[in-house]
């Protein structure tokens, strides 16, 4: 029996959970026996895992990749803790078994370090946009224009924004009831966004550590979409259901999109009492299309309301 192969839309990871290579009951999150509504998981062995613990959580890892069985709807990353680490999981027996990396404190002075150990390999690359660089206009159209060659823009899923590493970086941590765009990160996402995203790079948003705030993690998934950021990493598997009942299609949304992407559009037009153009909002039309497949259409606008943990 063969398995159809899996669609790399950056939507389609949805809410990836984070969680440590030693995790004793990796194996059966990984193959959905526990969880089996995450869409995503991502291998942690960085800042989940102490130094004393990172050899005995390469070993776990490793035999673990030899039970991880076929799953086309579900993807399996590996974060790497640096380009060295990489370069032991990539000699790891079984490794083909996961979808790819998140390479950490991505910037240039890593940048060949790790592509050059993933030449010739098919796994999808998260780079993680967190550090001190990603403050540095410059040098972000540097690496972007580094990320934009032939041979690596193709193995990009998608940018992801390390919001924690950042904040430390500026020595705060975002306050309680406060959605991260009403911090100084508000203005370097938006300059990541405009940076990165018209050149054709996704980019996902940072976490929200607070378990038990559902309202202002509503909030903050409305602005996250708001800037065009894809897909939101969860802390806890009760973060997963909230974050992707919000990436539901509103319906007045996908009628508008439906029409739009239609061969048969008019070039402007009026519907649910706004202006469509179908010059200026086809890109939009087609991530409303694509959140769609992945995640249904809402006939009302989410509530916000408190969920207990």
């Amino acid at each position: 029996m063969t398995t159809s192969p899996k669609i790399f839309s950056p939507w389609c990871l949805g809410a990836s959970l984070y969680m440590p290579a030693h995790r004793l009951d990796l194996m059966d999150c990984a193959n959905g026996e526990k969880l089996p509504a995450l869409r995503s998981m991502i291998f942690c062995t960085e800042d989940a895992v102490s130094r004393t613990e990172l050899d005995s959580s390469l070993r776990h890892l490793g035999l673990c990749l030899h039970g991880f069985r076929d799953t086309p709807q579900r993807f399996r990353f590996i974060r790497a803790r640096n380009p060295k680490i990489l370069a032991r999981l990539l000699a790891l027996p079984a490794i083909e078994k996961i979808d790819g990396f998140v390479l950490p404190k991505f910037n240039q002075a890593n940048f060949h370090a790790y592509f050059d150990q993933l030449q010739g390999t098919q796994f999808k690359i998260m780079p993680t946009l967190e550090t001190r660089d990603v403050f540095d206009v410059g040098a972000m159209r540097d690496l972007r224009q580094g990320l934009a060659q032939d041979g690596i823009f193709e193995r990009i899923l998608m940018l992801r924004i390390g919001g924690n590493d950042l904040l430390n970086i500026l020595g705060i941590r975002r306050p309680r009831a406060m959605t991260l765009y009403e911090t100084p990160l508000g203005q370097v996402i938006a300059q990541l966004v405009t940076n990165f995203k018209p050149y054709g790079f996704s980019l996902s948003a940072p976490v929200f550590e607070y378990m038990e705030d559902t309202i202002t993690l509503q909030k903050e998934i409305r602005l996250d979409l708001a800037h065009g950021l894809i897909g939101k990493t969860a802390i806890h598997p009760t973060q997963q259901p909230i974050i992707e009942a919000m990436y539901k299609v509103e319906h007045e949304d996908y009628d508008m999109a439906l029409s739009l992407t239609h061969s048969a559009a008019p070039a402007v037009f009026r519907m649910h009492g706004a202006m469509c153009e179908v010059a200026t909002h086809q890109r939009w039309a087609q991530d409303i299309m694509n959140r769609r497949q992945c995640y249904g259409e809402s006939l009302a606008l989410p509530k916000y309301t408190e969920l207990s943990v």
